[in-house]
Parts: C-alpha cells; structure tokens; sequence
C-alpha cells in the first residue's frame, strides 16, 4: 500500500523537486494533496510556483490549497535574497493555467487526515509550520490522528542559515514549530547537519539536464539559478539540495542515518530565536520527541532525485 502523504511548501526549485519526486513514486506515495504557506516568497508566489511545477510536470490533478500568508506571531521574513524575486527565478516558465483548489490550507489538512483511518496519513513539511500549527489548534486530535511528520528543518552544529543560529524555516515561525515540537505526533527531523552533505555539483547538474526532458531542463536552470548563492558564499561547488531529503527519507530510509533526541525551539532568545536545542547527548533527561536524521548517503540521494524526476516525460506518471 502507498503511503498517504500531505506535503506542505513554500515552492522554491528545491521543493518542488521535493514534492514532483513524491509525485514519480505512486506505488510508494499517495499524494493527497500540496498546501502552501509563504515563506521563501509571499504566499501568492509560493502558491503560483506549486501551480507551475505541476503544470510543466502534467500533474494538474493535484490539488494545491493556499494557506497562511505569514506567521502566528510577527511578519513574514521572506528570502528573495537566495531565490530570487518570483522564487522561481533563473528560467522562464509560463504562467499556470491551473488554479488553486477552494479551502484554507489547514482546514483541507484536517479534513484530509481526521477522513482516513487513524495512523495512515504522513505530512510532509518543506516550510515555515505555520499551516500545521494551526491546523492542530482548529482539531486536537489531529496529532495523535497522523503517522507522523517529516520535516527538513533546523540545525545542530551546522549553525543556522538566516541568522548565526537558526535555519531558516524554524526560524520564520519558531511559535509554529515549538507547538509542532510538543505535540507528541512522531517527527523525523532532517536539518541543516544533514542537507549540507548533499550539494548540487556540475557533475550532478550534468546528470540532471542529460536526462533530456522539458522538465528536466528547466530545473537544470533552476537549481543553477538558485544553488549560487551557497556557492558565492561558501566557495562550493553547488549549494545544499535540502528539501527533496523528506521524500528521499520515506522512499529510502537506508540512505540516512541519525538518532532519536528531544528537541526544543527557542522563541524568545534575542540572538537566537528559532534555534532548534537538539538534546545529541541525552543531557537534560527530555524525553525523546524527534529522529533527527544528521547523515545522508549523497550519492545514492542525487541518484534516487535523478531517477525519479527522469520518470515525467513520455508516460508520465
């Protein structure tokens, strides 16, 4: 049986790739459904970005629910200054035809999940988790209702990659996060300790663009586009590929590897909030609330993205 999924996403290349993975794996995944927050663009732009990759992908019977413009607490940090004013930035796509579904992202979550049987439906998490936050404030059951949560989040000794402590996603929302953190729902975590072994060569690129399909060469450029920033900054070649790890994880868990800790999110820290406080040693006696997976097989990943998103093409899934 397929394993029911909600992926919820701010789209930039790297989400989408995420979630167009998920997309090529049917006897593995089922997709119910994307939800999109704003995020790495406002949320007009992350809904537009999902909404195009689906269309180029043939997908457009996918439904796409927008969802929270901005944060429980405060305003939307957004991050043009790595993806570009669309988020999509570095290809020129045409504008979707497709439209996104009626519903408010959290409400179709709990719709989603509280239909089908208990322990049976995953989300997946690429984003700030502002719509599954709310999502557990409009139904309290839903944590105890879920598989579980996969997110790409957080850091533990990597630092943070919006400030000197926090990554990104945590950071945007970290009142979203803490909740998310203390609900008891089983959460496998994959943070910045783990994205930041899996980086987006030329010879990787390469691979991507030979596999000769309209899609395929479109996120070619993309990613290209979009991965130079990491390069200027750290002098790599290519940048992190972070967010196809949650799909990566549910369809090959072998290729990672990490330990259960409990984690906590700073909300108040001047200098550091939306840290992720991960417990690596056991220190403080916390219960475990967390897989936090640090290490990934880099190879064996980038040949899992390649070969699934080499399945849109002719006979598309």
């Amino acid at each position: 049986m397929a394993r029911a999924i909600i992926i919820d996403t701010d789209p930039s290349p790297d989400d989408a790739v995420a979630f167009l993975m998920a997309l090529a794996s049917p006897d593995e995944l089922e997709v119910l459904a994307l939800t999109t927050v704003g995020g790495n663009v406002p949320l007009a732009l992350t809904t537009r970005n999902a909404l195009m990759a689906l269309e180029l992908a043939g997908r457009g019977d996918v439904p796409v629910y927008a969802g929270a413009a901005g944060p429980l607490v405060g305003a939307l940090r957004t991050a043009e200054h790595v993806h570009g004013t669309t988020g999509f930035d570095g290809y020129d796509l045409p504008p979707p035809s497709l439209q996104a579904a009626e519903g408010f992202a959290p409400d179709r979550i709990v719709e989603l999940v509280m239909s089908r049987p208990r322990d049976s439906v995953t989300l997946c998490c690429l984003a700030p988790l502002t719509n599954i936050a709310l999502a557990m404030a409009r139904e309290p059951r839903l944590a105890e209702h879920l598989h579980g949560i996969v997110l790409m989040g957080g850091a533990r000794t990597e630092g943070g990659n919006i400030t000197p402590a926090a990554e990104y996603n945590i950071h945007v929302d970290p009142e979203a996060a803490a909740r998310i953190f203390e609900s008891g729902v089983p959460i496998t975590m994959i943070p910045l300790d783990c994205t930041h072994r899996a980086l987006t060569t030329a010879a990787r690129m390469a691979r991507l663009r030979a596999i000769g399909t309209p899609l395929a060469e479109a996120f070619y450029h993309l990613l290209t586009f979009n991965k130079r920033f990491n390069a200027r900054q750290w002098g790599t070649d290519g940048g992190p590929l972070h967010d196809p790890t949650v799909i990566a994880a549910l369809l090959r868990p072998d290729l990672f590897s990490g330990r259960l800790a409990h984690v906590a999110v700073e909300c108040h820290g001047t200098l550091t909030r939306g840290m992720t406080v991960i417990d690596w040693w056991s220190v403080t006696g916390g219960h475990p609330n967390a897989l936090v997976l640090n290490r990934v097989d880099a190879e064996g990943y980038f040949d899992l993205v390649i070969e699934r998103l080499s399945r849109f093409g002719i006979g598309s899934p």
